[in-house]
């Protein structure tokens, strides 16, 4: 007859066996140091030209401009940062790059969304045609001149939306959201149309909130690009009300040494009576705004990180 106990000893699940502990040997000991001695000087490699920028926009700018500013701050002052910020145009082509970038993003995201939403539907119209009609602008230009005469025919030179439109139908992210959507369970979209929803129903309401991780990565592609284009400006505006952050950027480091000059005669008697080591100086004009134009982007990059790697795996072309 079987106890009460021996039926509970039956009954609990089976624990695994434990695997036998991994003992680590001399040579997966050297390997491992190896490893993390290559990866952390990568590393410092990859960080050490931000640093620098960093720690020469905050030093005594004689010494930044002689380059004897190569570990940490020598004379330490926020000066470079308040005379730059004088400079004329900047708020606005700031504002000008912070608007370009938060409706190009989004414009490209959904854009991107519904388009490689839309070619996993077999109902729509000429699905393949179109499809590859967009693959084939990934491979083949119109060229320079051709592109700007249709810019201009559209009345896009000089338009804020220049920096929008062309960017909105991106192929490789509608082809990174059309393998994600496939790997997606088929059910969702049969479910929801028993219950009798529409096509922009089940777009808007089942798959679109599902596909954070993919359109996070797209975010991230998206907004770099857009923050840190300067290209367009120099071909498509010539209003200075347009300019942008990084086309200023490209024009400061041309015309450093006239700035530095603008920037100490913005001051007035505060900048007549200044001390060699907060007059400003060509390398110190590049350096401050260099660090005004990548810092936000590296802010932005740490929160969609975690999507990125995850978005990429899952809307990896399969075969």
């Amino acid at each position: 007859m079987v106890t009460t106990t021996e039926t509970r000893t039956l009954l609990a699940p089976k624990r695994p066996a434990q695997p036998a502990r991994y003992r680590m040997t001399a040579g997966d000991a050297m390997f491992r140091i190896l490893n993390y001695t290559v990866f952390a000087v990568f590393t410092v490699i990859c960080a050490y030209p931000f640093y620098y920028l960093i720690i020469n926009s905050v030093s005594a700018n004689d010494l930044s401009a002689l380059g004897d500013v190569r570990l940490w701050p020598i004379g330490f002052h926020l000066d470079n940062y308040t005379q730059v910020f004088q400079l004329r145009g900047l708020p606005l082509a700031t504002a000008v790059s912070i608007g370009r970038t938060v409706l190009g993003t989004a414009a490209t995201v959904l854009a991107s969304a519904f388009l490689g939403f839309m070619f996993t539907q077999s109902r729509m119209w000429g699905r393949q045609f179109w499809y590859r009609f967009i693959i084939i602008t990934m491979y083949f230009s119109a060229g320079l001149i051709p592109v700007f005469i249709i810019m201009k025919n559209l009345g896009l030179t000089n338009n804020f939306w220049v920096y929008v439109l062309p960017f909105v139908v991106q192929p490789f992210n509608i082809i990174l959201v059309k393998t994600f959507v496939e790997s997606m369970p088929r059910e969702l979209q049969e479910a929801a149309e028993v219950d009798g929803a529409n096509i922009l129903q089940i777009f808007f309401r089942i798959y679109l909130p599902n596909m954070t991780p993919i359109l996070a990565t797209i975010a991230i592609f998206s907004a770099v690009m857009q923050w840190n284009s300067f290209q367009d400006t120099l071909i498509y505006v010539t209003d200075q009300s347009l300019y942008t952050l990084q086309y200023l950027l490209y024009m400061f480091i041309n015309q450093a040494s006239s700035l530095a000059q603008a920037a100490q005669d913005a001051g007035g008697n505060l900048g007549q009576i200044a001390s060699a080591a907060t007059t400003q100086t060509p390398t110190s004009i590049r350096m401050t705004v260099s660090v005004l134009v990548v810092l936000p982007i590296i802010f932005i990059y740490p929160l969609f990180q975690r999507f990125f790697v995850k978005g990429i795996m899952l809307g990896a072309v399969k075969g």
